[in-house]
């Protein structure tokens, strides 16, 4: 992510910062190469920049309530928000997305001992 300068960069760093301020116990790592939130253990959501966009992506998301229509893809569990500097998105919606995935995650961990 800091590799990534210039609006796209800015843009992953952004949604990243959201994902770390979902609560005190998340934790940050590398997965497959992409900065990952995870609630405890569990991974909840990503962020990676290409190109041309950045993905904002939920482990879960398959599973997400989404009015506003944000999440694309196909897979079984994983969904993804694209996002591109010439092009709005709406924040609220998008926060909404990250804070229902890390409370999901939550959720189905076992109480913390």
């Amino acid at each position: 992510m800091d590799r990534r300068s210039g609006a796209l960069g800015a843009i992953a760093r952004r949604w990243f910062e959201v994902m770390r301020d979902c609560g005190d116990d998340v934790r940050e790592l590398l997965h497959d190469g992409h900065p990952t939130a995870c609630a405890r253990d569990a991974a909840f959501a990503y962020v990676n920049a290409f190109q041309a966009h950045v993905n904002v992506g939920f482990f879960r998301g398959a599973e997400l309530v989404d009015p506003e229509g944000l999440l694309e893809g196909t897979g079984k569990f994983m969904r993804h928000v694209k996002l591109r500097p010439e092009r709005d998105v709406d924040v609220t919606a998008l926060e909404k997305l990250i804070d229902s995935a890390y409370s999901d995650m939550k959720g189905r961990l076992p109480e913390a001992e």
